[in-house]
């Protein structure tokens, strides 16, 4: 178990920045979760003036010793590690691609591997809240100097070697290598007795193969058929996963229908427009599309740092909606970003919806 508690050596003096998206993350939760921001930019001084000593990471928990003028203090920011639940749904993210984990190796976190995660209930980057600063110091801020001096340095370890981060969630490397590397095989039996949160991840439901074909008979609408079959099994699928089906009404599940098999559209009455949203984002989509909203302080304040943090353009802001000119993303409660353009009057939703701004506004080029 040594594996699991590691320690790092203290940084020199020197203005440093985190450079990685998920440095940058970390550095946002920490932002998101103050009240004050004299503690951080004094804790930032601190961390390029070299006052943090070694800094030991184990399972939610990152510790180090913080020189002030005349004190030393004991500081430590906990993060909640991953549930065994959690980390099989993780793992079974990694080993859906083989790229995932090679890019881990080399010392790079894959934002699609962050992103997926997030669908499937897992979010690995800190939130609103989610560190727990603790400091010997008389201070009452959260996070006091000392905690976000130590913040800041975290986010540089993590530029290096964002195996930090999953040891914080619970697991050293050499176990996340073992969990994601394809098992040899479960028996049916035993895969499905489990609850759902444990069992083996499904394909996406565009590798569940074509629509099965059936033959022609007096009366029977095959395609309608084909397509009932094929969502019946994609509906079994989610159930197994998730343990819960989505309440659609009539309209959405016919909207879903469509966008799964554009050459029934017509038939199923569905608008394109809204065909295309729930292309980009299912029923989350789709309230994009139909609805402008007002992020709470804290979602607009990250909405706001991501935005400028991905060198765009000034946009004109209203509510949910950044506007360039013709183009514009609306922020989704969801923490993603829906491209559109405007056409003929109209906003058309285009591309795919993204955690970054900035991958989202390419969609629009």
């Amino acid at each position: 178990m040594s594996g699991r508690v590691k320690g790092f050596p203290a940084f020199g003096k020197g203005v440093r920045r985190a450079r990685s998206w998920w440095g940058r993350a970390w550095l946002q939760a920490v932002e998101d979760t103050s009240l004050d921001q004299g503690p951080l930019r004094q804790g930032r001084a601190y961390a390029h003036a070299g006052l943090v000593g070694t800094i030991t990471v184990s399972p939610g928990r990152l510790s180090a010793t913080v020189y002030d003028t005349e004190d030393t203090y004991q500081t430590t920011v906990r993060l909640a590690p991953f549930t065994d639940a959690e980390w099989h749904r993780f793992l079974g993210q990694i080993a859906a691609k083989a790229g995932h984990l090679a890019a881990l190796l080399d010392r790079e976190m894959p934002r699609e591997l962050a992103e997926a995660a997030a669908d499937a209930g897992v979010e690995l980057l800190p939130g609103i809240g989610d560190l727990d600063p603790e400091c010997t110091c008389p201070g009452w801020e959260l996070p006091c100097r000392h905690a976000a001096a130590l913040c800041h340095q975290a986010s540089w370890l993590l530029d290096a070697d964002p195996w930090v981060l999953l040891l914080l969630r619970g697991r050293d490397q050499d176990e996340v290598v073992a969990g994601a590397r394809p098992a040899a095989g479960v028996r049916a039996v035993d895969a499905y007795s489990r609850e759902p949160a444990d069992l083996p991840a499904d394909p996406p439901l565009a590798d569940l193969g074509p629509l099965p074909e059936f033959e022609p008979a007096p009366g029977l609408d095959v395609d309608v058929l084909s397509l009932l079959v094929a969502d019946a099994a994609g509906k079994a699928r989610d159930l197994l996963l998730t343990g819960e089906r989505p309440a659609l009404d009539d309209r959405r599940d016919r909207i879903r229908m469509a966008a799964a098999v554009p050459s029934l559209a017509g038939r199923l009455d569905a608008n394109p427009r809204e065909i295309d949203a729930w292309r980009q984002g299912g029923p989350v989509g789709l309230d994009v599309l139909e609805e402008a909203w007002t992020p709470a302080k804290s979602d607009a304040a990250r909405a706001r740092a991501a935005w400028e943090g991905g060198d765009l353009p000034a946009a004109k802001v209203w509510r949910n909606r950044w506007t360039v000119q013709d183009r514009q993303l609306r922020y989704g409660p969801d923490g993603r970003w829906y491209p559109y353009r405007s056409r003929a009057g109209e906003w058309q939703p285009v591309g795919a919806a993204d955690r970054d701004p900035a991958a989202a506004f390419t969609e629009l080029a």
